[in-house]
């Protein structure tokens, strides 16, 4: 270990110099090397060209999966500046070759763009095997080459004879006829990668849901190799892609629309419920799908819970709760909700959590989307009380499922209970093990229980104290039979919670003896008249449906409740 320490000298130290980093350690710039971190690469340069129709200066894109493999970007903006910067190197081959370069820091170029750590396109340089960037500009065209992040040469003009070998005739670029914008082509890394194909299924879902966020833009995609091709141009926004998500779906309301806008941030919500079980909530910030949510969709939730709730309580009569005494609860709340929350705001205070933007951290953004939706939601209740209304009702419904899935979960881990593992705690058991002598005393609160035990004989007698009042089964559903959890030591007990099929000449116990002889079963006059013939009711239908009668229930010092042999 000595040596170790003494070994590390400066010469240990390494600097890694350009892009070096980049291909050294990928995952940290586009969060892992397979298919996912492969599909990043072409996300950062479309949003590249997103980030011009933020400008006002795009309103198309072109993505073309050529015959050799590579993917060409195309989109008709400004086109990256190649004039000589400062420091003494084009404009364009500092933007592609520099971390942390770009015209997205100071604000000036792009108030609302995705990227913000001007990482996006060198990183892509870097990762890339070669990697080629046309700019039309000034009725010129330049370009540059890179292999690896490293230029071949320096950024020149090209003639149109290149521009017609590299693009196809459709697109209809020519020198001197005032057009402008980025052509990024580039082939990833075979080294880097563990896949180079694309899936086309999540290029055109990347380009669908750009479309959607960005209305007006286009976005047009080909594959040569295949000769797949795809348009989408949407008007309606966010609204279109609730509607496009929810498709084949019953829902239960139209879209419901929220916006608001401040100086510096913008909101915009849209969101419907349908009848299905599953939550599907979708949050953009500058036209970045952040999967991983954030500040902007947790002020969402919070504002979703409070409004429905509120509205629910006004139904109810002030009671939030959903019938069955408990409240209720996020998940009840989303249940088959589809949404999309999208914010705007200036790229130079964005706060990602890595440079892959999956998770939104500003803080001020959770206050602003919870008070839009609040304000929101509260506005729409109120204007369309059938559609709140059928909300709710879908929300009670969720929350009795989930209510009902608890129970029936609890049941199956009480089955061992039943099967003779424990007995209730308030139980002051006999000390017989004879199911044909052993008798049990059932009386209402710890009092009446304290006097019984006094004068029962416990070699055969046991008492058990009850709480409350047992309600009527009839129509009651099981869970609803015995609400207080002291109670149900009567079902441990004597099992009168009897399943359809059950056949209790099999199953009967009183402790842990299985016999088919009579067993007794008492209960206090104290008890109150009402709670005897509730539970003579309940225990006579459970017995005469399990198909056996030869089990007498005993009032003491009353008239026999059901008895027959």
């Amino acid at each position: 270990m000595a040596k170790q320490i003494s070994d590390y000298t400066a010469s240990q130290i390494q600097v890694l110099e350009g892009l070096e980093p980049v291909r050294k350690r990928p995952g940290m710039y586009i969060g892992s090397t397979d298919s996912r971190g492969l599909h990043e690469c072409l996300r950062e340069i479309v949003d590249n060209s997103v980030d011009e129709s933020f400008a006002g200066v795009a309103d198309k894109v072109w993505v073309r999966v050529e015959s050799d493999g590579s993917i060409t970007v195309r989109d008709n903006g400004r086109g990256i500046p190649v004039d000589i910067h400062s420091s003494g190197v084009s404009a364009l081959e500092i933007t592609m070759t520099k971390l942390h370069a770009g015209g997205k820091f100071g604000g000036g170029a792009y108030k609302v763009s995705g990227g913000l750590h001007g990482v996006g396109a060198s990183v892509v340089n870097a990762l890339s095997s070669y990697f080629r960037v046309v700019v039309l500009r000034g009725n010129k065209a330049y370009y540059q080459e890179y292999k690896r992040g490293n230029p071949d040469k320096r950024v020149s003009e090209t003639t149109q004879e290149q521009l017609d070998k590299w693009f196809p005739k459709s697109w209809g670029i020519k020198i001197n006829a005032d057009l402008t914008g980025t052509i990024t082509t580039f082939v990833p890394d075979k080294t880097i990668f563990t896949t180079t194909e694309y899936d086309n299924i999540k290029i055109k879902s990347l380009l669908r849901d750009r479309a959607y966020l960005v209305s007006k833009l286009f976005f047009n995609f080909l594959d040569e190799r295949t000769n797949e091709s795809a348009c989408y141009y949407f008007e309606g926004g966010i609204k279109s892609l609730v509607s496009h998500t929810n498709r084949g779906k019953n829902t239960l309301s139209d879209v419901i629309h929220i916006s608001k806008q401040e100086e510096v941030l913008n909101c915009e919500i849209a969101l419907q419920y349908n009848d299905s079980i599953n939550e599907n909530v979708k949050g953009y910030v500058n036209g970045i799908n952040t999967v991983d949510g954030g500040t902007h969709i947790t002020g969402f939730r919070m504002a979703l819970t409070r409004s429905i709730i509120d509205y629910a309580k006004k139904l109810k009569g002030g009671d939030e709760k959903n019938g069955n005494g408990n409240l209720l609860t996020g998940e009840d709340l989303r249940e088959g909700l589809t949404a999309v929350v999208y914010i705007k705001m200036p790229s130079e205070t964005l706060q990602f959590e890595s440079q892959t933007k999956a998770k939104l951290n500003n803080p001020e953004v959770l206050g602003f989307v919870s008070s839009t939706v609040k304000e929101g939601l509260d506005t729409y209740f109120e204007e369309h009380p059938s559609d709140a209304k059928t909300i709710v009702e879908k929300v009670m419904l969720a929350a009795k499922a989930r209510m009902a899935a608890r129970a029936a979960k609890d049941a199956v881990l009480r089955k061992g209970a039943l099967d003779g593992a424990s007995l209730p705690g308030k139980l002051a058991d006999c000390q017989s093990r004879d199911a044909a002598i052993s008798e049990l005393y059932i009386v209402e609160g710890d009092s009446a229980g304290g006097s019984a035990k006094q004068g029962r004989d416990r070699r055969f007698q046991a008492i058990l104290p009850l709480g409350g009042k047992i309600l009527n089964t009839e129509r009651n559903q099981r869970s609803h039979s015995c609400p207080r959890r002291r109670n149900r030591g009567v079902v441990k007990l004597r099992e009168d919670q009897i399943p359809k099929g059950y056949h209790y000449d099999r199953r009967r116990r009183r402790r842990r003896t299985y016999k088919n002889t009579s067993s007794y079963f008492f209960l206090s006059t104290h008890a109150g008249s009402n709670f005897k013939r509730i539970f003579i009711y309940s225990a006579s239908t459970a017995f005469q449906n399990s198909g056996r009668k030869k089990y007498q229930l005993c009032i003491l010092g009353g008239r026999k409740g059901w008895h027959s042999e």
